[in-house]
Parts: C-alpha cells; structure tokens; sequence
C-alpha cells in the first residue's frame, strides 16, 4: 500500500463512476446498468491512503463510505462534460470510470417537459452521438497529469479493443474488463500502459477478486505510475475550491 508521507502533498484524484441518463421525455431516459459500486470502491480505497480524492458520480443510489471522497452529481454527459472541465485543472491523476453513452436523442426528437403518448405504429427515435469526454480531457491535459480509462467489452476482444483505445484516445493506461463486470460482485480484470510504459504488455489481477479488493489493487497501481510521473515537488498546486 502506497501512502504519501507528512512531506509530500497527497496526490490528487478526479474519478467518475456511474451511469448517464439522457432523456426522452420527463420520465424516460435512455440509461445503463452501471451501479457506480467499482468507482466508489476506488474512490473509498484511495481516500484511506491519504489522498485528495473528488467523485463525480451519476444517477446511482450508491455513495462512496469514506467521508472524505468530495462528491459531485451529474446526470446527463453535458453535465459531466461541465463539471470535468471545471475540474480536471486541479487532479494529478483523471480515472474515467464512468459508463457514459455514446449516443442521446436529438434535441428534436425529446420532450423535456411532457410525456410522449402511445399511438399506432412504431415510434423512431432519432440518436445522435455524445461528445468524446475521454479525447476532451486528453486535449486539455498538462504534461504532468495522468489519464486513466476503462474499457468494457466481450472478454474475447477485450484486449485488442483496450490496445485500440489506448492508440485513439491517447490515455495513458486502460483498466480491460469484461462485459461480465458490470453484474458481478467480482471482477477479472488487467491494467495495460500506453507504448513505452513499464505496463505496456499489462498487469494482471491475481484471478477474480471481490470488488473492494480489486480497488485496492488498482489504486496500488495506480500510486507507482504517480510515482514514476508526478514526484512529490508536482503536487504543490492547489486543486479548484
């Protein structure tokens, strides 16, 4: 367990966790199962070792246990989209954990105030595509931050489709999970670097894991890429209020 000392600033961690809704109508959304419980796991394991952890978490009933996790709510990816903008200046290390759509109702095809009745026939539904949040973050980085993304996929493809998105989106490493995941109370799962990192061919979880244990297994992780990057004279910066 990797714990800042009194001499050092703690570092800092932006995550995201949960589900986005975006509405059709007052009532519908279109939605995901994501529970948020992985992201507030991460979130609690990485408060216990000292560090100066922000959850933006969407529309779960969860919260992270430690009192300490600052947390702030959104719902849809515009508002996600807002708050990362306000808050990635102040992180050393961004974790997107969230299950964020790729595609939300056109502004035409929504009724925001009302409801749409049933009537005769289909109905077509119209989608449009959501912004890219991972390639914005990724855009307006320092040098010194860490990007960290997940990625969420058939377990036969899972890490051709993580080397993939590690080439397009530029992060630094990507959590490989299968589809599997998102029902568990475990998870199976390998952290894989960017080309030229220490993890470029990938670290591996010790089989499937309860939830809680693979937190701390991550954050571990995590604190010897801060490590490597980002020495204790990077983290004097204060984050935003």
């Amino acid at each position: 367990m990797t714990t800042p000392t009194d001499a050092d600033q703690p570092f800092r961690l932006l995550l995201t966790a949960g589900p986005t809704h975006e509405p059709i109508d007052a009532v519908r959304y279109i939605g995901n199962r994501s529970s948020g419980r992985l992201g507030c796991a991460v979130a609690d394991a990485a408060a216990a070792r000292g560090w100066d952890v922000r959850l933006l978490l969407g529309p779960t009933r969860l919260e992270p246990a430690d009192p300490r996790v600052h947390v702030e709510r959104f719902t849809t990816v515009a508002d996600l989209e807002r708050l990362l903008i306000r808050r990635l200046p102040g992180c050393d290390l961004l974790v997107m954990a969230a299950a964020v759509a790729d595609y939300r109702p056109a502004a035409d095809q929504t009724d925001p105030g009302g409801k749409l009745r049933r009537t005769p026939g289909d109905l077509v539904l119209r989608l449009e595509p959501t912004p890219d949040l991972v390639a914005g973050c990724v855009s307006r980085r320092r040098e010194d931050q860490l990007i960290v993304g997940f990625a969420l996929e058939p377990a036969e493809s899972l890490l051709a489709s993580a080397k993939s998105k590690i080439e397009r989106k530029g992060v630094d490493a990507i959590v490989a999970n299968p589809l599997e995941t998102m029902d568990a109370e475990g998870i199976e799962a390998r952290l894989i670097g960017a080309p030229g990192t220490p993890i470029e061919a990938g670290i591996s979880t010790p089989g499937k894991i309860a939830k809680t244990e693979f937190a701390d297994w991550l954050v571990d992780r995590l604190a010897e890429l801060l490590d490597d990057r980002h020495p204790a004279a990077a983290r004097t910066q204060d984050a935003d209020a």
